[in-house]
């Protein structure tokens, strides 16, 4: 069975090792960039699965891009969870607002992230 590519768009290179291996050890097929207008870029090329965004980015911020990803017709159906340091309220009413389909915040535990990936996946 193809396993279900994910895109990993985070700045920090130690988070997105991280967020790498923990995804690559379930079995997904994952590619990782560190700025928004290369996960634009990649996901215009190679369309993913299953795009996991920070918020915090150079260049396109998270908003930004998930907006980009949700307004495209070709893409829209690809799920984004933010993945972010960001706790306030309105950082939250933001993403769902830009179209996110969850919303994960650091320090995040390993395995809210995998069940939130299956449960949007297996939709």
């Amino acid at each position: 069975m193809q396993k279900n590519r994910i895109l990993v768009v985070e700045d920090e290179e130690s988070l997105l090792k991280l967020e790498s291996i923990l995804l690559s050890s379930k079995g997904y097929n994952v590619t990782g960039v560190m700025d928004g207008r290369s996960a634009l870029e990649e996901i215009a090329a190679n369309p993913p699965d299953l795009v996991i965004l920070d918020i915090m980015l150079p260049e396109l911020d998270g908003f930004e891009v998930c907006r980009h990803i949700k307004e495209d017709p070709a893409t829209k159906g690809i799920p984004v969870v933010m993945l972010t340091a960001k706790k306030n309220s309105q950082d939250y009413a933001r993403g769902m607002e830009m179209g996110a389909d969850a919303y994960i915040t650091k320090p995040f535990k390993s395995a809210k992230v995998i069940e939130t990936i299956e449960g949007l996946l297996n939709k």
